[in-house]
């Protein structure tokens, strides 16, 4: 453990004096950490041990998914999102479902092996956006606000919605939903998650809001607890709501959508403890994942689940993202710069570990698919993510307003 402890205190070190300079680059910090994470574990120089169990590796991966949730939202441009409000419902109601339908499909060319429930459960693994992942773009004021807004709104809901929907693929492939009553089930599953998740969200930060609100006006906050409450706040969004039947991310993205609205002086400071914090649970998350899971598969994918990894970040992304904005008052050049950043990360890596922990036959191959998808996205979203936003930032910047702004 002390050694483990050793070598991952000065990785964050050294990253972190040298982290302004890489954000320049087209190397992304999850990038970094994978590769630190392969070089200095088992396959590599040996120099982390990481005896680290799949529950371990959940929990680190959904606390860091639930930070970049609350802040992402927190710092959202809610007049943006308002004048825009039907690029990302497009996304999520037409988009979403589309993708879902359309990794089925090539699932089942694919994989003729498989299950077709086992199928539907990696194309709704995959299907979610990372919010982590792509925050150089939803962040990089190169990038169009719209583009911005959508991007940052799609990807804090999509998981949030796709976890009813897991849970029922799930519960029919081991077998636990009744002949009889499934699509009821189902539907209760879906209100349950998503409505608890609301609620949550929407009830513990406003009651919060009203609590820092008085102890401001009162004088009673220290300056040193300044950055505390959002930390706990985010985290206590998540775990009550799961704690309650509910979805943990959807309730951290409402919830910061309404601390946010609601926030307006000394916003900076409440969020800046809970940015820097999942910023540290990203490293920690990246690093052990690529010193104990992708050292480990690597030299088991085959060109199936490769070529299957490059579909589902292309095609089974930007053609359901395409005919979601069909109509749409967006350029080409914007659609497709939203459909290309549909990176894959924490969210497809807690589902895989969820399935895996159940008594799925295909687990296996299932998990491979989705670690192998990962890993591409990391790559590739990381590498292009500076680039292309750049490119489309210059672009609109030589060109007519688009309508919408």
């Amino acid at each position: 453990m002390y050694n483990d402890l050793a070598v991952l205190a000065i990785f964050a070190f050294l990253y972190s004096a040298v982290a302004g300079r890489l954000e320049k680059t087209w190397i992304s910090g999850p990038i970094i950490f994978l590769l630190f994470g392969l070089a200095a574990g088992p396959v590599g120089l040996g120099l982390l041990k990481v005896n680290v169990t799949l529950h371990g590796l959940q929990t680190v991966a959904e606390l860091t998914l639930a930070f970049v949730l609350f802040t992402d939202a927190a710092n959202a441009d809610v007049q943006v999102l308002r004048r825009n409000v039907g690029i990302p419902e497009r996304l999520l109601l037409i988009g979403l479902p589309l993708t879902i339908a359309l990794g089925f499909a090539f699932g089942v060319l694919f994989f003729p092996g498989l299950s077709l429930l086992a199928i539907a459960l990696l194309a709704t693994m995959l299907a979610p956006t990372d919010a982590a992942l792509g925050k150089p773009v939803v962040t990089n004021m190169a990038v169009p606000a719209p583009v911005r807004e959508s991007l940052s709104f799609e990807s804090g809901l999509n998981d949030g919605i796709c976890v009813p929907v897991l849970i029922v693929f799930l519960g029919l492939a081991v077998g636990m939903e009744g002949q009889n009553n499934t699509s009821l089930h189902a539907l209760r599953v879906v209100l349950e998650q998503l409505g608890i998740g609301v609620a949550v969200g929407l009830g513990l930060t406003a009651a919060a809001a009203w609590v820092l609100r008085s102890a401001a006006s009162r004088a009673w906050i220290s300056e040193h607890w300044m950055q505390i409450p959002v930390v706990a706040l985010s985290t206590g969004c998540y775990a009550l709501a799961s704690m309650l039947g509910g979805s943990g991310f959807v309730a951290c993205f409402v919830g910061g959508l309404l601390g946010g609205a609601t926030t307006k002086r000394h916003k900076h400071e409440l969020l800046a403890a809970a940015e820097d914090t999942g910023e540290v649970l990203a490293l920690l998350t990246w690093t052990i994942f690529g010193a104990a899971v992708v050292g480990q598969a690597m030299g088991a994918f085959s060109w199936k689940v490769a070529l299957y990894a490059v579909l589902s970040l292309t095609v089974i992304r930007m053609v359901p993202v395409l005919i979601a904005l069909a109509g749409a008052r967006m350029g080409w050049t914007d659609k497709l710069f939203i459909g290309w950043f549909g990176p894959r990360g924490l969210a497809s890596i807690v589902f895989a570990i969820i399935v895996y922990h159940e008594a799925v036959p295909e687990r296996g191959e299932l998990a491979l698919v989705v670690v192998c998808t990962v890993i591409l996205s990391v790559t590739t979203h990381g590498l292009s993510a500076n680039p292309l936003a750049a490119a489309l930032g210059a672009k609109v910047s030589s060109g007519p307003k688009p309508r919408d702004q």
